[in-house]
């Protein structure tokens, strides 16, 4: 493979800037739980559905537990210890809770609490690593498709639509599906609940349509013979409830990003670095791939000015990974094809910036996007932007390549839209399968100067981030040229301080050994 010449002692540095500011995050953080995180974790314990206003039980189980002063304690010993008392189920104390009929109290005996929920934990570990072991199983006598792999999105927000669309994208070609959320679903402080047909702009993350999807996926790759990964989001004010429900469901990835949530939802930043840690874990656990949202940042920002700001996230975004238990092939770090095409020479520099990820992270699943920004309409210059995005992609050797659509600009896109996408990707990355092993970069030539300002600058960068504070960047608007608070945003409400006696059973059963007393 063609390579860079690459100071390591500078990458290095940013790495060794990265972990530091990261740990002082988690640190911080680590003293406080959320309402999600104790609804997720409820989730995994057993509880699910709606009562007779549609509100879903891990909402009023954990409402409950808020109101009579007892969420610091964690909800798991304090449902284990009902669920004994009372010989009840999960579900059935979640039910009565929510008609009034059984008040929860702290437990009398709390070691027999915390080990009776680690016995139900267990119990749900279980059931998890056997959704990862029956992917293993069908990766390996399916197999996949190569990298990079063709990720395609259906968001008719119709889940039995997206399910006919999914079926002919795998058809057509596609590796990865993406379920796009309903519009504004990130904002909810709860979980829809059941099968969904009336979505706005994509289709509703719920357990149910998760189940479907899979399903579904599961069957067409029978049909032709591959395994066909699913995606969907988990992010937003129920970022680990939804973690949860996909490692239940065995999805196969999903957007989990550290920051995205802050910066572009406006999404307490205190909660979602709560949040992002417990789903992280999660997903570690499962066997899940998560894919980080960089490549926002070039909507917002100039991709030259500010390319520098996407390597210095994504290396912040793995040493938060590495705190979760996530290993460096689960990690699908993002990055974009977002320079304005006008720019002379503008080729060389997303070539530049696609290898200089490559080589920062030589284990890690790249997620790589196409180009939005700078999508007109024109759908014939369109179709060669997108060509030469997917030449960046095979060439600097991408793992997750999301599919470029020439009516980006225009509208959703259609089936056949889709097709003519896979087409050309498909020529592209056969045609130059294995040119990456045929050239080399100029020594001291105008991609690798480039490749080599932009590692100074994340160098730079990460140290006074590290000195300053990840919350004090934020608030200055280092990323995406988007300001936020430590105190400012949706969600702070949902934030808690854990109690002396707090206990959660999942960190000590999914992280790996070595990591749970870091999080204890």
């Amino acid at each position: 493979m063609a390579q860079l010449q690459l100071d390591a002692a500078q990458i290095d540095r940013a790495r060794t800037s990265a972990r530091a500011i990261a740990r002082q995050v988690f640190d911080t953080m680590n003293r406080r739980t959320t309402t999600t995180v104790e609804r997720a974790t409820v989730r995994l314990l057993g509880v699910d559905g709606v009562d007779e206003n549609q509100i879903p039980l891990p909402n009023r189980l954990v409402d409950h537990l808020r109101e009579q002063g007892l969420l610091g304690l964690g909800a798991a010993p304090v449902l284990a210890a009902t669920m004994s008392q009372h010989g009840l189920t999960a579900q059935t104390v979640a039910e009565r809770v929510a008609k009034g009929t059984l008040v929860l109290e702290r437990p009398a005996d709390l070691e027999a609490a915390r080990a009776h929920a680690k016995a139900l934990a267990k119990t749900m570990c279980e059931r998890i690593a056997g959704n990862r072991a029956q992917r293993d199983h069908y990766l390996q006598t399916l197999g996949e498709g190569k990298a990079p792999w063709l990720y395609l999105i259906v968001a008719t927000g119709n889940i039995y639509e997206d399910i006919k669309q999914a079926r002919a994208a795998a058809e057509q070609g596609a590796d990865i599906i993406a379920v796009i959320r309903s519009t504004g679903q990130s904002l909810l402080d709860y979980v829809p609940f059941g099968a969904t047909t009336e979505g706005f702009g994509g289709t509703y993350a719920t357990q149910e349509n998760f189940k479907l999807m899979r399903a579904a996926l599961d069957e067409v790759g029978q049909k032709i013979g591959r395994y066909i990964r699913l995606t969907n989001y988990c992010s937003g004010l129920c970022m680990p409830e939804i973690a949860a429900m996909g490692a239940m469901e065995r999805l196969d990835m999903m957007l989990n990003d550290s920051m995205y949530g802050i910066i572009f939802r406006d999404i307490n930043m205190q909660r979602t670095f709560v949040d992002q840690f417990f789903s992280r874990m999660v997903n570690a656990y499962a066997g899940i791939i998560i894919n980080t949202g960089e490549d926002n940042y070039l909507t917002t920002a100039d991709a030259v000015e500010a390319a520098h700001t996407v390597l210095a996230s994504q290396l912040i975004n793995e040493q938060f990974a590495y705190l979760s238990g996530l290993q460096p092939e689960q990690m699908g770090l993002g990055h974009a094809f977002e320079i304005n095409p006008e720019l002379e020479n503008g080729f060389l520099w997303e070539l530049a910036h696609a290898q200089l990820v490559r080589q920062v992270f030589p284990q890690a699943s790249l997620k790589y996007m196409p180009p939005t920004k700078f999508m007109t309409g024109n759908i014939f210059k369109g179709h060669v932007q997108d060509a030469l995005f997917n030449t960046v992609s095979v060439l600097t050797q991408q793992n997750i390549h999301l599919l470029g659509m020439m009516t980006e600009a225009i509208h959703t896109p259609f089936i056949q839209d889709r097709f003519l996408s896979v087409q050309n990707a498909k020529y592209v990355f056969s045609t130059m399968r294995d040119l990456h092993a045929e050239i080399q970069f100029t020594p001291g030539g105008q991609i690798e100067r480039r490749a080599q300002q932009v590692l100074q600058e994340t160098v730079d960068i990460l140290a006074e981030i590290e000195r300053t504070g990840l919350p004090a960047a934020i608030a200055k608007g280092t990323f995406a040229d988007i300001s936020r608070t430590l105190t400012g945003g949706k969600g702070l409400d949902g934030v808690l301080d854990k109690d002396a006696d707090y206990y959660n059973p999942f960190p000590e059963l999914m992280l790996p050994q070595g990591a749970q007393g870091a999080a204890a």
